[in-house]
């Protein structure tokens, strides 16, 4: 009961806030009846079901290389994705259709109470990390056996977590398995009082998601639609927060003349935000082309994008085939408090990596490159230009940056295998096993 009366102050207390994104911004009309009442769709068959609950687009991503191969080995399964954010519910829609798609309730006890009653999965399962206490308990009152996969604990989150540390340890040895990404992430779990038997190492699921081909169907048909032509260099920023756009025109409008086959693609991480970065771009009176404005497909006319133009990509799902157009990659959320964006999949197709210094959340990606002399470093937006101009000037080092990023990130592969190794051997277990169950895994080298 106290966790609900902390919520509903908090929700009382944020309410200007979510009313304004709400008629402003078009966040949280959705999904009120799952959120709030857990009104979930019930379960109608006595297959296995196991339940992902996956934040947001990112987190929904990441379940593209596990399912298809527990559905390999366990055909008749039934699954269950629920999502924190709408965008995330809109890709997860998009990407598995076979599955049961909803909004996660939110932590109140009637909320998860009714949600578990009524999807009753034979496993719940959190992508990279979710602590939320009141959905926690309740699956462990019901016998459900809890499991985090591709388990991600960043430095600035641990040390709060340490604060509520008693907290935090009742919840995680609630837990069946949690699968770490690296094992700097597992002793950080350990640390908060997980214990070792729940914690193995699996490596990144996100290694295995990567394509390293430029030349897949889909970077050629965006490569197509966009227009690029094969003598542009291409510099993409992902996955970016202000400033970090404005940033990037900055350097590409004092780059351009100099380097007139230089293109720019920008791709916001929110989609919220796209009508924000198409204004920037055509207060700068610069041309634009909207992704979203051109057709599915290449068409026999030519719709394809201005040459001069730059591109906007204001579309979800389509910025980890877009990398493949990149000589040169700008990471986003780096420049900002957000602790960065995911890098290993401009890495995997051999573009130039730059990103800024604050990447806490990708702590062990960083390193990786860094060790592999993979990335630079730009301190803050001034540092743009020059950090790109001598990409531009120098096109055997842009190349050389990003052969060592694609050779780092090659040997991580197979984390994929290992967590569904471990799902399916805790499917298998009965409800009835004791906590702290020993989960055979190969480790991650």
């Amino acid at each position: 009961m106290l966790t609900n009366t902390i919520y509903l102050l908090l929700i009382a207390a944020a309410s200007p806030i979510i009313a304004y994104r709400m008629i402003v911004q078009g966040k949280y009309r959705q999904g009120w009846s799952h959120k709030f009442l857990g009104l979930l769709p019930v379960r109608q068959s006595e297959e296995k079901t196991i339940w992902f609950h996956a934040v947001s687009v990112g987190e929904v991503l990441l379940l593209q290389s596990i399912l298809p191969k527990l559905h390999e080995q366990h055909d008749d399964l039934k699954i269950v994705i629920s999502t924190t954010t709408h965008t995330g519910q809109a890709v997860a829609k998009e990407k598995y259709p076979d599955c049961t798609i909803c909004y996660c309730p939110l932590d109140f006890s009637w909320a998860v109470k009714n949600g578990l009653s009524r999807v009753k999965p034979d496993l719940l399962v959190l992508v990279e990390l979710e602590l939320w206490p009141n959905l926690i308990r309740e699956a462990d009152r019901k016998r459900i056996p809890l499991a985090i996969i591709n388990g991600r604990l960043s430095e600035r989150s641990f040390r709060g977590y340490q604060k509520i540390r008693p907290v935090i340890s009742s919840l995680l040895q609630t837990f069946y398995l949690i699968s770490a990404q690296s094992e700097s992430y597992a002793d950080r779990f350990r640390k908060l009082g997980a214990g070792w038997a729940q914690v193995n190492v699996t490596g990144s699921v996100k290694f295995d998601q990567v394509t390293t081909d430029r030349q897949n169907s889909q970077t050629e048909n965006l490569r197509l639609l966009l227009g690029v032509k094969e003598h542009e260099t291409v510099l993409i920023a992902g996955s970016t927060q202000a400033p970090e756009e404005d940033y990037a025109l900055q350097a590409y409008e004092s780059l351009k003349p100099t380097f007139p086959h230089l293109r720019l693609i920008l791709v916001p991480r929110h989609k919220e935000r796209f009508e924000e970065v198409a204004r920037l771009i055509t207060r700068k009176n610069l041309p634009l082309t909207r992704r979203s404005s051109l057709p599915e497909s290449p068409q026999p006319v030519s719709s394809s994008a201005d040459e001069s133009s730059v591109i906007l990509l204001d579309t979800l799902g389509e910025l980890g085939a877009c990398w493949g157009l990149a000589e040169i990659a700008y990471v986003g959320g780096s420049l900002t408090n957000r602790g960065g964006q995911n890098m290993i999949e401009p890495a995997a197709y051999g573009a130039a990596i730059t990103f800024g210094p604050n990447t806490g959340n990708f702590r062990d990606a960083v390193l990786l490159l860094k060790d592999a002399n993979a990335a630079t470093v730009i301190s803050d937006g001034q540092q743009m230009a020059p950090v790109f101009q001598r990409f531009l000037e120098s096109p055997d080092l842009t190349r050389e940056m990003g052969q060592r990023a694609r050779q780092a990130v090659l040997p991580q592969q197979g984390a994929t295998q290992r967590t569904v190794d471990s799902l399916l051997s805790l499917l298998t277990q009965s409800t009835e096993s004791p906590k702290n169950t020993v989960i055979t895994t190969n480790r991650a080298a």
